[in-house]
């Protein structure tokens, strides 16, 4: 690593406590495991699939997934180049802030915060109405979703506060289950020929398919089922190898993501055919229980015990995604804490290197996200998940799209690497998809939320007004460098990524 880029050194212990976060901590499948959780897989495509069906590009849905995907593989490339120099925690904060300068890469971390914070207590709402209708179907008690939550959110605490070998390993055990009962409806479905249409492949992956519609809306849900991937980045300083680790854990995640998402939905696609599936998926949504689309197709392939197992698996999934964010949120705020953006006692760690002092401040903030809907009496599902996510969606879209800017920067100001496609070309590429994916958000962002106009307004502005005030926070910080760390001078620009 060069001398411009060298992590800075270790905050020394004071005492008042540890500020290390835990080094060679996990590896590629861990990391792998965080991401995966991240996405929910069956939160997603039964939550999802059902709006992308319905009101985007119908049969054509599948097809979303894998363009998504493309595009952030595209965004990986340079990603990924620039990982192999900076491997500060932080991900966005560090990236941005190498190339765009401290305060603009402060900014991203607040608005970084934000997004994983919004996304986090969507999941709460949804997770708390979830339980409960679990507990009235099975206990014959419904406890209010509010309850659900709290207490959940007091497991996280915990869990958030333990070893990070021992997190990731949780989350592999939740899923691990719901990938296994995904993949098994999914195999099934395609050995046995799928429903009354068959398989089709052309109905969801040709191009006419894609664009069938309205594919601005499957495109946007595409987008989301991303969400968090860039999060491998953000165990850096926790990984076995970090020049390594994040490259290998990045593309293993992306890939899985959008070959998962692709495949199992045109698996639900084909269990309807493609001429009924509209329909089915309209009926879902009329029901107010869009899963049905996906647990009744899980049901007529595997038995009718899936689908009861495919409601707690529903819940796990979104516990197993609450807590990876949580768990990403907690480095950036240690990140904050390590540069003193944020005050140096969040960077506190236990003695096995786990940000406890974080971790607590998270579930603070997932209280106060959370518990004015419960006073207020507002739906956890239309308004709380639809909302939130809605926010997150469009803050991580502006995160990547710094990102790649940032990357173009650094690598013309730094000729750390002169490999013209990993830093130029593909970088550019993906700002301006990335750019067009922003615009998908926004014309549909109404729709993405459930909501009225009133309501998008405010929630829009959030993303620039957070933003805004990361950079003022760390403007009365401002340095005679503010651009980021100078060109390396230690010797010739190197044509090739650094270990």
């Amino acid at each position: 690593m060069s001398q411009a880029t060298r992590t800075p050194a270790p905050a020394v212990d004071d005492a008042a406590g540890n500020r290390q976060l835990k080094r060679g901590a996990i590896g590629v499948v861990g990391i792998l495991f965080f991401v995966l959780s991240a996405q929910a897989p069956l939160t997603g495509i039964g939550g999802a699939l059902p709006l992308a069906v319905a009101l985007g590009n119908g049969a054509g849905a599948p097809a979303a997934y894998l363009v998504v995907g493309l595009v952030i593989a595209l965004f990986a490339v340079g990603f990924i180049a620039m990982s192999r120099h900076v491997t500060e925690e932080g991900a966005f904060y560090a990236y941005i802030g190498r190339g765009l300068g401290r305060r603009l890469g402060t900014g991203s971390a607040l608005l970084a915060l934000w997004s994983y914070n919004t996304v986090q207590a969507c999941m709460y709402g949804l997770y708390g109405f979830i339980v409960s209708f679990l507990a009235d179907t099975h206990l014959d008690f419904a406890p209010p979703w509010w309850a659900c939550a709290l207490v959940t959110m007091a497991v996280v605490q915990v869990l958030g506060s333990l070893d990070i070998d021992l997190g990731a390993r949780f989350l592999g055990v939740l899923v691990a289950a719901e990938m296994s009962v995904l993949l098994a409806f999914a195999l099934i479905t395609l050995f046995t020929g799928g429903g009354p249409e068959g398989l089709d492949p052309g109905a969801s992956f040709a191009p006419s398919a894609l664009l069938a519609g309205a594919p601005g809306i499957a495109l946007t849900f595409g987008i989301a089922s991303m969400f968090g991937f860039e999060s491998t980045a953000i165990y850096s300083a926790e990984a076995k190898d970090p020049a390594r680790t994040v490259p290998r854990a990045t593309y293993l995640a992306v890939g899985t993501i959008a070959l998962f998402f692709a495949f199992v939905s045109w698996m639900v696609v084909s269990s309807y055919g493609a001429s009924q599936v509209v329909g089915a998926a309209g009926a879902a949504l009329e029901s107010g229980d869009g899963t049905v689309l996906l647990f009744a197709a899980i049901s007529d392939a595997l038995g009718p015990w899936a689908a009861e197992v495919g409601g707690v698996l529903l819940a796990t999934s979104l516990l197993a995604g609450i807590l990876a964010f949580h768990n990403a949120s907690n480095r950036y705020v240690h990140s904050l804490g390590q540069a003193r953006t944020l005050p140096p006692v969040v960077a506190r760690t236990t003695r096995q290197g786990a940000p406890f002092v974080a971790s607590a401040l998270q579930t603070a903030l997932a209280l106060l996200l959370v518990m004015p809907f419960a006073l207020l009496g507002m739906d956890p599902v239309l308004t709380l998940f639809a909302w939130f996510s809605g926010v997150a969606v469009l803050g991580l879209v502006v995160l990547y799209f710094l990102t790649s800017i940032s990357v173009v920067v650094f690598f013309r100001r730094t000729r750390l690497d002169t490999r013209p496609w990993q830093t130029l070309i593909a970088p550019v590429l993906a700002a301006v998809l990335i750019a067009a994916l922003a615009g998908l958000v926004l014309s549909n962002f109404t729709l993405l939320i459930g909501g009225s106009m009133g309501t998008a307004v405010p929630l829009v502005l959030s993303v620039p007004v957070v933003l805004l005030v990361g950079v003022g926070l760390a403007s009365d910080r401002r340095t005679g460098d503010d651009a980021g760390p100078a060109p390396a001078s230690a010797g010739a620009p190197s044509t090739t990524p650094t270990a």
